[in-house]
């Protein structure tokens, strides 16, 4: 073997290791590592959580609407309280407040 190739083998290694195990730590204590980390954390607990409740905003939204295409009565609630819509045959009274 030429001794290029053994000090590639042996030494480039060994070497890395050497950095690894020296900069990993400088790295973590640094003032941007652990704070960071924990700032990533928060943010992703709080992404999950906005999941979580999209996914439930999503979930009734889809209920509401199967309700209103299968049921006439659903219809007439959401046309009464979002629409205010009234029968022909109500008489509507206005108060002031």
């Amino acid at each position: 073997m030429t001794s290029g190739k053994l000090l590639v083998q042996r030494v480039l290694p060994i070497a890395i290791l050497v950095l690894a195990v020296v900069a990993v730590p400088v790295m973590i204590l640094a003032p941007g590592g652990v704070q960071r980390l924990d700032n990533l954390e928060k943010e992703k607990r709080s992404s999950d959580a906005e999941v979580t409740r999209l996914t439930e905003q999503i979930r009734q939204l889809r209920a509401q609407v199967k309700r209103v295409k299968d049921d006439p009565a659903a219809v007439e609630q959401v046309a009464r309280d979002e629409l205010g819509l009234v029968r022909q045959t109500e008489i509507v009274f206005q108060f002031k407040q």
